[in-house]
């Protein structure tokens, strides 16, 4: 099953609504008095093990919500960030820059347990999760195909072969200087357990010349649904309230209720820069 999710859709749809509810009336200007929530922390702890590196260095970045209107994110400086193997080993990661942390000896293994250890603003987090392993690309084709406004675009097609004796969970992101922002898409393998799996992608805005920075992921079960979760939020009316928080795998061990936003995920991934013809 496929699903793709851009936040260029949410962007512009932002855009659209603010044009409505500006030009409809010349004399009123428009406030929206957004409530401001609790500032959690936000623990961006993806550890991605590119196919052909050593994989050594890995970096986590650590920051707080900001307001709807903040044009900057607040960063935490300070932490204390580490992570743990299954055997013992640790790898410290060590502040940069503010709110940037980098291990330059990590070493990954497939399939292998790791643990999480985040110590930010006297609270201390934890979280646990797996190397997943991905299958590599082993193509990608370009087309001409049909659009709904009656022009032909360019799509672009990758393959790779699923595996058979597992339940495979993959995420996929692009990006290029025609996108705002990166277009993601969550796949199973539910329906091509074992097949040869062809995902496409297409844009109005892709022409000849332009880059496509294919990137493909394995991931775990429990990371797909909380994607799943987090891109169909993106994907809906940007005005709407979420229900509530999507809490992912990052536990404070402090106090249960303060909980940091973000999961910590460890992902083997293939990539692909295609030049658009």
């Amino acid at each position: 099953m496929f699903k793709k999710y851009s936040l260029k859709s949410k962007a512009l749809t932002i855009v659209s609504l603010l044009f409505v509810l500006v030009f409809s009336s010349c004399e009123d200007v428009v406030n929206l008095d957004l409530e401001t929530g609790e500032a959690k922390l936000v623990v961006d702890a993806e550890i991605i093990w590119k196919k052909g590196t050593a994989g050594n260095e890995q970096v986590i970045k650590i920051s707080k919500m900001a307001p709807y209107y903040n044009n900057t994110t607040p960063k935490v400086s300070g932490a204390q960030v580490r992570i743990e193997n299954s055997t013992g080993d640790i790898f410290t990661f060590n502040e940069t820059e503010q709110g940037i942390y980098v291990c330059t000896n990590f070493v990954p293994v497939l399939n292998a347990d790791y643990k999480l250890f985040v110590t930010a603003e006297g609270q201390s987090f934890t979280a646990t999760e797996k190397l997943t392993s991905v299958t590599p690309i082993d193509k990608v084709e370009q087309a001409l195909v049909p659009d709904f406004g009656g022009e032909d675009v360019i799509e672009l097609t990758f393959y790779y072969k699923d595996p058979a004796d597992q339940a495979n969970f993959y995420l996929t992101d692009y990006q290029s200087e025609f996108l705002l922002f990166p277009e993601y898409e969550l796949t199973d393998d539910e329906l091509f357990n074992g097949n040869d799996i062809s995902t496409r992608f297409s844009d109005e805005d892709m022409k000849p010349g332009n880059t496509v920075e294919i990137t493909h992921r394995g991931i775990s079960k429990s990371f797909y649904n909380y994607m799943k979760l987090i891109l169909e939020v993106y994907d809906g009316n940007p005005f709407s309230v979420p229900p509530g928080n999507i809490r992912g795998n990052i536990v404070n061990t402090s106090d249960a209720n303060n909980f940091a936003l973000g999961y910590f995920r460890l992902c083997e991934s293939d990539s692909v820069s295609y030049l658009v013809k």
